[in-house]
């Protein structure tokens, strides 16, 4: 079973994330143990203050590496070899290959910081990872780590229904998903395509692939920069950007 935990000053943020959908039906199905730890808890002051300010002057407040070490050799002392993850906007961009990396291993320790910014010493001496969910700044990295926890736990064995799932969601190939439809077959005039209503599973297959590649090209060229295509794949594609000349 895989464990979560979640270092933050806002724990009650994660009340309902956690206890809905699948990351709740992912706790109680033994996939995976997920704690939220307020590291305030483990300030060594009688003020419980975790912030200071800037040597050499500056706005703002910088979070102290006292607690946040101390709670995260409390959460990881019995772990052989966690992933202690820094939210923070210098990180690395989060992808869903980094989703699938980081759903193999046993232990994640997500550190939320807030104010201006981290003491330098916590990213030099204490994390694995500092990872970033987009080119922006959010108050916190409470929001990313909620975004880091459900694109890990939905791809732990046996938490979505069907196995298959997560294999085709959109970038765990390298390209975007391609277009479902259910009932009915015909939703006031608009109708399903009549391939995915033939029961030909290998046209079916091969109607699921182009659209996948086509709504790639169109939509996230640059997904295709590195993508191994096929001469069948390059063929689609050439004649796509002839029409769209």
């Amino acid at each position: 079973m895989m464990r979560i935990d979640i270092l933050t000053l806002f724990p009650n943020m994660f009340t309902g994330v956690l206890n809905e959908s699948i990351l709740k039906k992912a706790q109680e199905k033994k996939a995976v143990s997920i704690h939220v730890v307020n590291f305030r808890d483990f300030a060594d002051n009688k003020h419980k203050t975790v912030d200071d300010y800037p040597y050499g002057g500056g706005a703002g407040m910088v979070l102290k590496p006292q607690p946040i070490f101390d709670a995260v050799h409390h959460v990881t002392k019995d772990s052989p070899h966690p992933r202690i993850i820094l939210l923070c906007p210098q990180g690395e961009r989060y992808t869903q290959k980094k989703a699938e990396e980081l759903a193999k291993e046993e232990h994640l320790v997500l550190i939320c910081g807030h104010y201006e910014g981290y003491d330098e010493r916590i990213r030099e001496y204490l994390v694995t990872d500092e990872i970033s969910i987009g080119d922006y700044v959010l108050t916190g990295g409470e929001l990313g780590a909620m975004v880091i926890v459900d694109s890990v736990v939905r791809l732990l064995p046996g938490v979505l229904g069907n196995a298959s799932s997560p294999v085709h969601d959109s970038f765990s190939s390298g390209l975007l998903e391609y277009p479902q439809y259910t009932r009915p077959a015909d939703f006031r005039g608009m109708k399903v395509p009549d391939v995915l209503l033939s029961g030909n599973h290998r046209l079916i297959e091969e109607w699921r692939e182009q659209q996948s590649l086509k709504r790639t090209f169109l939509r996230r060229p640059d997904l295709l920069e590195n993508y191994p295509l096929t001469e069948k794949q390059k063929r689609w594609l050439e004649q796509w950007k002839k029409e769209k000349r």
